[in-house]
């Protein structure tokens, strides 16, 4: 085994706080819509100054599955890959040049690619592998589907800028690209500078494409998408960036944070205005809860937490302060929201809160090292924590995490936590639908660790070359790790089985190889 285990003895429930040294000076050892550790900021006062907190970024550029098919995009050769499940038949087809994006329509009936070398999307027929086609703007690096997949929107976003540049052409700042997947229509947008990205209402009525400084509002069932911008502050030359927009699920609203804001602005979608609501200052993250009944805004600066009746947005919120003085930035709901994570990956903090939110009480937990980011499984039973590489302040050199990665499983009823030391950085993850398995891959390393998410245990899989991306497939306990290989390979196991299924080299000669447990 690669990884160290390293069981932690079990905190009860109603426990106070523990400092940070408690476990290491004991002498016993008693978890889409994450990317590379946050900034680490210690001065825990200076809240102005501490970075923003990150959004989990694992698995860009993944392949997409459906309930039947894995696909998978070849940037190099130009081509998309579709591997049948269980059968591994492997059927692959040539796209636009450097197909960098693929998604699967909610229906699993097809895929889509972005290509960014050719400035197109193509139309996969998902049974028939038939393609069509679709020209979009030029100089785009990505795409994003509605979640009734009726569009994608294709777009140049600077945080994905990897240094290549454009073609040497005109290049905008301000445009996007509409595509209706069910009869290729494109129309092209002039929106807002500098676009973020794409929310979609719920019914697909609408899209809200977010700028730097505007809303642009896009109705999808006109005749014609014209989009309307409503501005985010007065002075839009003067308007902080905006962050972070969220959704009401009854598509009546538009909640955005800016950077720096002392409060956020709800958008009123039927009459296409705004209004500033104050909150705590430097709001750093917001989420709805699973049910679509409140938003929760997290305010660092002033320790509290503002909930925010959806229904009534401007009716006084409700105001959770915080435990302790511990710069929490950032909430996560769990299964069906009656309980919450609120933790911070922009500073080097080594503790968590579990938010009771039926009864509004916080209990705090001490974790073997700061988060970058948190994951919980859909029964919303568990939490994984994966950890920064650098220590808490306070941290005990002779603890066996000191400077090392590591991973956190914490069973969110009774509180039971199981850190893994673990031999390199975590690159990616996945958990299966039904909560019972979760997946991780590190940088450089030929496994696939599997964690069983009822009893906190982990058992590790051998791959035949380092895992790029990883995934489960829909409703099934089945994941899938692509991993480095000229010709392609990727591996599907079967989490009930224990059984390996190795496709290798299927863009020429695919050969499966087999492995029981």
């Amino acid at each position: 085994m690669r990884l160290t285990l390293l069981t932690l003895l079990a905190c009860s429930a109603d426990s106070a706080l523990q400092s940070k040294g408690d476990v290491a000076d004991s002498g016993a050892w008693s978890e889409t819509d994450a990317d590379t550790d946050a900034d680490a900021d210690t001065d825990a006062d200076a809240d102005d100054t501490e970075p923003p907190e990150e959004e989990d970024d694992f698995l860009k550029l993944a392949p997409a599955a459906t309930d039947a098919y894995v696909f998978v995009v070849n940037p190099t050769r130009d081509t998309v890959t579709r591997i049948a499940v269980p059968g591994l038949q492997v059927d692959t087809r040539t796209v636009g040049d450097n197909p960098t994006v693929v998604a699967t329509t909610s229906d699993y009936s097809r895929a889509v690619t972005f290509n960014a070398g050719s400035d197109d999307v193509t139309l996969i027929d998902a049974a028939s592998f038939e393609t069509t086609t679709v020209k979009v703007r030029d100089n785009f690096n990505t795409m994003a589907m509605s979640p009734d997949s009726a569009w994608v929107m294709c777009w140049y976003d600077q945080d994905l800028d990897d240094g290549s540049g454009s073609d040497g052409g005109v290049h905008s700042y301000n445009e996007v690209s509409f595509v209706r997947l069910a009869d290729g229509a494109h129309t092209p947008l002039a929106v807002g500078f500098n676009p973020h990205g794409v929310r979609w209402t719920p019914d697909g009525r609408t899209a809200l494409v977010v700028s730097d400084a505007a809303l642009a509002v896009v109705d999808l069932e006109a005749a014609k998408l014209d989009p309307v911008l409503i501005e985010l502050a007065d002075d839009p030359l003067a308007a902080p960036p905006a962050e972070e927009v969220v959704l009401s699920n009854d598509g009546a609203w538009a909640f955005v944070r800016q950077f720096g804001a002392d409060g956020i602005i709800v958008v009123d979608l039927a009459n296409l205005d705004r209004t500033d609501v104050p909150t705590g200052s430097n709001p750093t993250d917001m989420d709805l809860t699973p049910d679509g009944a409140a938003i929760s805004v997290v305010a660092r600066g002033t320790r509290e937490i503002y909930v925010f009746d959806t229904a009534n947005p401007f009716d006084a919120p409700r105001v959770v302060p915080f435990p302790s003085d511990n710069p929490y930035g950032s909430v996560l709901f769990a299964g069906d929201g009656s309980r919450a994570l609120l933790y911070t990956n922009a500073s080097a903090v080594a503790e968590v809160a579990i938010w009771d939110t039926v009864a509004d009480t916080l209990r705090e937990r001490t974790l073997v090292k700061p988060i970058a980011t948190v994951g919980v499984s859909p029964t919303g039973g568990s939490a994984l924590f994966f950890h920064t590489e650098t220590d808490a302040a306070d941290a005990d050199p002779d603890s066996a995490f000191y400077g090392e990665w590591a991973l956190t499983l914490m069973d969110l009823d009774d509180l039971r936590q199981n850190p893994l030391l673990l031999p390199a950085e975590p690159t990616g993850y996945a958990v299966s639908d039904d909560g019972t398995f979760g997946f991780f891959m590190m940088e450089g390393l030929p496994f696939l660790e599997m964690l069983r998410l009822d009893d906190l245990l982990y058992e590790e899989i051998e791959l035949k070359s380092d895992p790029v991306h990883l995934g489960v497939l829909p409703e099934s306990d089945i994941a899938w790790a692509s991993q480095e290989h000229d010709l392609g390979r990727i591996s599907f196991y079967d989490a009930v089985t224990g059984t390996l299924d190795t496709v290798t080299g299927f863009e020429l000669n695919s050969e499966i190889d087999h492995q029981e447990p």
